[in-house]
């Protein structure tokens, strides 16, 4: 979780209504990009330009330069499967998946994305990197979270049509929703809705 700079996702509504989501994490930002079984629907990662197009919305600053192979696509799918799932598991209180630990630790064991300071003074990334990287990237932003002092306050979404997954950094440690301009929102208006007709 060292590598945040700017925070959060411009996601869509299925009625195309713009919101921003901040997961918290890198991590769990690529958990947006679809996920396993049911999820599937929500896939994104086709091709190398799909996983570089997320990066580039990632908080990952500056964009690192990419050449990414379509094995690096299939191993992306299989890192965000593993870390869906773990993450999942861990709001639940219970112990993430031998198999998905596997799947994490094997990308975590890679050589991440190397940070220089550019002639200019400013942070960048060292030279072309590969998907490779990238994923080392994340899988160890994974496993800082999942290992780490919020571990116990990644959250769902409590929105029943809703499952993205976040940190609640809040002090208090009560967030519900992805997003206040979405799900809490839209619980807003339920429950607005709901006082009024039991008042009719």
């Amino acid at each position: 979780m060292n590598s945040v700079a700017t925070r959060g996702l411009t996601l869509y509504s299925h009625t195309g209504v713009a919101y921003r989501f901040d997961p918290g994490a890198l991590c769990l930002e690529l958990l947006t990009t679809g996920g396993p079984g049911p999820y599937r629907r929500y896939e994104v990662l086709h091709r190398p330009a799909d996983l570089a197009a997320w990066a580039g919305r990632s908080r990952l600053t500056p964009t690192p330069e990419l050449q990414i192979s379509d094995t690096e696509v299939t191993d992306a799918r299989r890192l965000r499967d593993a870390l869906f799932r773990a993450a999942v598991a861990r709001t639940r209180g219970e112990p993430p998946a031998r198999a998905d630990l596997e799947v994490v630790n094997q990308a975590a064991a890679q050589s991440p994305l190397a940070p220089v300071i550019g002639p200019d003074g400013n942070r960048r990334w060292s030279g072309t990197a590969g998907g490779t990287q990238l994923l080392a990237t994340v899988a160890r932003d994974a496993v800082e979270l999942l290992t780490g002092p919020l571990a116990h306050r990644i959250r769902v979404c409590a929105a029943e049509d809703c499952h993205l997954i976040y940190v609640d950094a809040s002090r208090p440690g009560r967030r519900r929703w992805c997003s206040m301009e979405h799900c809490g929102n839209r619980h807003k208006i339920r429950a607005l809705r709901t006082r009024r007709s039991r008042e009719d």
